[in-house]
């Protein structure tokens, strides 16, 4: 939930609160990039905002109030960083799993890369291909990518790279120089090329064809029919479910897992929402009763043409479908 910034004493400060909440979802999407976590951005923003109203009367105005945002947000983040555990996909963690040799083993909530509201992280923007531009930058791969990257590499990259600030400035912001700053690109582009083989497409919401793979998933797992997912899955589809270190690599592995102990999810109803630039669904699961539903995941899909090589089941609901603004019951929203 966004905090109001604390009330300042002073009566001339430079700027008003309303100009510091206007880069407030632009902050957040360059913090959860920076730390994989929609937790940890809100409150390094809302960090970043304090810390910047507490020190409006120092604010010169020799760079624009944006850039002395970031500034103030890549240290905050660099801090953080500094204390807790790189976010990781069960995927970092080993080597897949088999259905017949699956453990279900939970790890701590803090570990795990987080998926995030698109309505929070994404700024608006008019044009077409900047808003697919965006959208790529925080697909699960990418993000996940860039936690490998030390602290300062991911900085410079996202500045760089995904914000498009020139070197002068991005050495001005990290106090170094352009050639350190060139450098630090060069080997963060590296491992990113390593860590993020961006086999899944890009998410164009408009596209007829990609919108009709939506449906056709919807309609077989609304149904639980095996034989039409088993059609809309790669031969190579992984399976991962946060917060159980289980993964799962190949069709017929991610089928038996559906068909086997996964099958309690039969009878469940799905629901579109919002996430990462990818096709994502809140998926409700029938009551152990028969009686109603309950809220069981937020499920993200990769895909690549026509088929399915991803789908990624995160299962923290009591604080996800909160953040995502999902009621209890799927029968309170108009589906």
């Amino acid at each position: 939930m966004t905090q109001s910034i604390p009330a300042a004493p002073r009566s001339d400060t430079p700027f008003e609160e309303a100009h510091l909440e206007q880069h407030r979802r632009e902050l957040t999407g360059y913090s959860y990039r920076m730390l994989g976590s929609t937790a940890d951005a809100e409150d390094a923003v809302q960090e970043t905002l304090s810390r910047a109203w507490r020190a409006a009367d120092r604010f010169e105005g020799r760079s624009s109030l944006r850039t002395w945002l970031y500034r103030i947000a890549t240290n905050v983040c660099l801090d953080v960083l500094d204390s807790k555990h790189r976010r990781v996909r069960p995927m970092d963690l080993g080597a897949q799993s088999t259905v017949a040799s699956a453990e279900l083993v939970q790890l701590p909530g803090g570990r795990w890369l987080e998926p995030a509201p698109d309505g929070q992280i994404l700024p608006t923007v008019d044009d077409p291909a900047e808003r697919a531009s965006q959208r790529d930058t925080i697909r699960l791969a990418f993000v996940a990518a860039l936690q490998h990257l030390p602290a300062k590499q991911r900085a410079v990259l996202l500045l760089r790279d995904v914000l498009r600030w020139p070197a002068a400035e991005v050495a001005e912001l990290l106090d170094t120089s352009v050639p350190a700053i060139n450098s630090a690109l060069q080997r963060a582009r590296a491992t990113l090329a390593e860590r993020d083989p961006a086999v899944d497409d890009a998410w164009d919401p408009l596209d007829p064809q990609q919108q009709a793979l939506l449906d056709r998933y919807m309609d077989a797992f609304e149904r639980y029919d095996m034989e039409a997912l088993r059609a809309l899955l790669h031969e190579d589809a992984t399976q991962s479910m946060p917060p159980y270190d289980l993964w799962l690599r190949g069709r017929d592995e991610v089928i038996g897992w559906m068909a086997g102990p996964g099958k309690g999810c039969e009878g469940s109803r799905l629901v579109r929402v919002e996430a990462n630039g990818m096709p994502t669904f809140a998926q409700y699961r029938r009551s152990a009763s028969g009686d109603g539903y309950h809220p069981w995941a937020i499920q993200i899909l990769e895909f690549h043409g026509d088929q399915i090589i991803g789908q990624n089941s995160f299962l923290d609901t009591d604080r996800l479908f909160p953040l995502f603004g999902l009621p209890e019951h799927p029968d309170d929203l108009d589906r």
